[in-house]
């Protein structure tokens, strides 16, 4: 994947911080735009609506905006964010299950550094 490749875009969005997290929340049901900011926590509003007009744009989340007072928006995955979600999804569960050697790693390194300064 070259610096220029489509793909490689993509592949940022997907990955991004906050595009990992929403992802990941979308693959539990459809979420009106603050129930998600409260699911993915520690977003702004702004992120957030950046977030999801990306993957929207991408073809990975579905807008639904319903015409009623006061207006409904709710969000969802495509069948192509869902697989995409399944992709992240499945990094998440590795690193939740390896965290501990990962912690681990990062003691020894830290203390190879504390003892050579």
């Amino acid at each position: 994947m070259g610096v220029s490749c489509p793909e490689r875009l993509v592949l940022e969005h997907v990955t991004s911080r906050w595009g990992v997290l929403i992802l990941i929340a979308l693959l539990e049901r459809s979420y009106r735009f603050s129930e998600l900011r409260r699911a993915v926590g520690g977003v702004s509003e702004k992120m957030l609506t950046q977030t999801l007009q990306t993957l929207e744009r991408d073809g990975f989340v579905h807008r639904d905006a319903k015409p009623v007072i006061p207006p409904r928006v709710d969000y969802s995955l495509t069948a192509l964010g869902r697989e995409a979600a399944e992709q992240v999804g499945g990094l998440a569960r590795w690193t939740a299950r390896r965290m501990g050697e990962v912690q681990e790693a990062r003691e020894r390194y830290d203390s190879v550094r504390a003892s050579s300064q």
